[in-house]
C-alpha cells in the first residue's frame, strides 16, 4: 500500500463530510479525481474502506483504522512542518490557532500580542470559523488550535475548559425587555435587531438557533463589530444578542441594558483544543500554556476584567 498525504487529506475530509463530493470540494480536487483515489486506496489495500448508501459513505472497520492512522500522520506532518520551518533560511515557525467571534473578541487578541511580543521567532496565524468548523479543523491538523464552544461536539479532541462565555441580549435603557433579568430568546423575535455581518461566525450559530422555532428575526442592521452594534443598540435600533464579556467594554461608552438568556445553548463554556496536548509542537504548547493560565485568572464579566477579557 503506498498512500500519499493527498489520499490520506482527502480521506479524512470524505469521512468527515460523509460525502466523496463534498470531500472532494474541501481538498480542492475534482470529483473524478477524488473518486479514482479512493479506489485505488481500497484496490491497494484489497478491501472496501468506505460504505456507500444513498445518503453518502461512512467508513467500513477497515476505513475507521485508516482514520485513526491518518489524523495522527496528517497531525504529526503539520506539526513537523511547523518546528522545521524555523530553522529554514528565511522563514520562522507559523502557528496556526482557530478561534470563535467570542474568543476572538475577547480573549484571544490579548493573549496573542503578549506572546508574540514575548516570541519573536514565532508568527501566528488567527482564522476566525464557527465552532464545528474549529473542531474539523483540528482534527484534520490543518489548525494544531482551537478554541470553541463547549456546545458542539468536538469529538475525540482533548480539551480544556478556558472560563465560562455566556451569550446575553443587550437593550437600551427603557426597552420593554430592559428591565428583565432574563429572557428566552423566543420571547425576543417580536422585536427588532442588530447583529453582526453575514459570514461572521456567531451569527451563522444565532441563525441556527432560529430554524427550529419557525420564525426569523427581523435584522435592521449587519454590522461588522461589537462595538457599532453596541452603539445601534443605545440609540435603540434594536436589541442584540451578544457575549456577556464583549459587552462589557462598551458599557463603559453606551448605556445599555444586558439580559441574561435563559436557554441552555446561550449558558457555554470557551474551550481550547487540540488534537493531542502532548503531540503539541513547542510553539503551540507555549501559548497553549498561556491560554490556559490567563483562563484560570480570567476576571468576571462585571468585575470590571474587561481589559482582561
Amino acid at each position: 500500500m503506498t498512500y500519499d498525504l493527498t489520499d490520506l487529506q482527502l480521506f479524512l475530509q470524505v469521512v468527515d463530510q460523509g460525502s466523496i463530493t463534498r470531500g472532494a470540494d474541501r481538498s480542492h480536487l475534482s470529483l473524478a479525481s477524488a473518486s479514482a483515489r479512493v479506489k485505488a486506496m481500497e484496490k491497494a489495500l484489497g478491501a472496501p474502506l468506505l460504505i456507500r448508501h444513498r445518503r453518502g459513505v461512512v467508513p467500513s472497520p477497515a476505513g475507521w483504522l485508516l482514520v485513526a492512522h491518518a489524523r495522527e500522520i496528517v497531525g504529526q506532518i503539520a506539526r513537523m512542518r511547523s518546528e522545521l520551518s524555523r530553522y529554514s533560511d528565511g522563514l520562522r515557525a507559523t502557528l496556526v490557532i482557530s478561534a470563535n467571534t467570542s474568543a476572538t473578541e475577547t480573549l484571544v487578541s490579548s493573549v496573542i500580542v503578549d506572546f508574540m511580543a514575548d516570541n519573536p521567532d514565532i508568527d501566528l496565524e488567527l482564522e476566525e470559523r464557527p465552532s464545528h468548523e474549529i473542531v474539523a479543523a483540528v482534527t484534520d491538523g490543518r489548525a494544531e488550535l482551537g478554541i470553541i464552544a463547549d456546545t458542539v461536539d468536538s469529538g475525540r479532541l482533548e480539551r480544556a475548559v478556558l472560563r465560562p462565555d455566556p451569550l446575553v441580549v443587550i437593550t437600551r435603557p427603557g426597552h420593554a425587555l430592559a428591565a428583565r433579568a432574563h429572557v428566552a430568546f423566543s420571547e425576543c423575535l417580536g422585536h427588532p435587531f442588530v447583529g453582526f455581518t453575514e459570514g461572521n461566525p456567531l451569527q451563522e450559530h444565532l441563525s441556527g438557533q432560529t430554524q427550529p422555532l419557525g420564525l426569523r428575526p427581523r435584522y435592521r442592521a449587519h454590522l461588522p463589530t461589537t462595538e457599532a452594534i453596541c452603539s445601534a443598540v443605545a440609540v435603540g435600533v434594536g436589541i442584540a444578542v451578544v457575549p456577556a464579556r464583549a459587552v462589557v467594554r462598551w458599557q463603559r461608552t453606551y448605556d445599555l441594558r444586558v439580559v441574561d438568556l435563559t436557554n441552555s445553548w446561550a449558558k457555554r463554556n470557551l474551550l481550547l483544543c487540540s488534537q493531542r496536548w502532548s503531540g503539541l509542537s513547542e510553539a503551540a504548547a507555549a501559548l497553549a500554556a498561556r491560554l490556559k493560565a490567563h483562563g484560570e485568572h480570567a476576571a468576571t464579566p462585571d468585575d470590571g476584567g474587561a481589559e482582561d477579557a
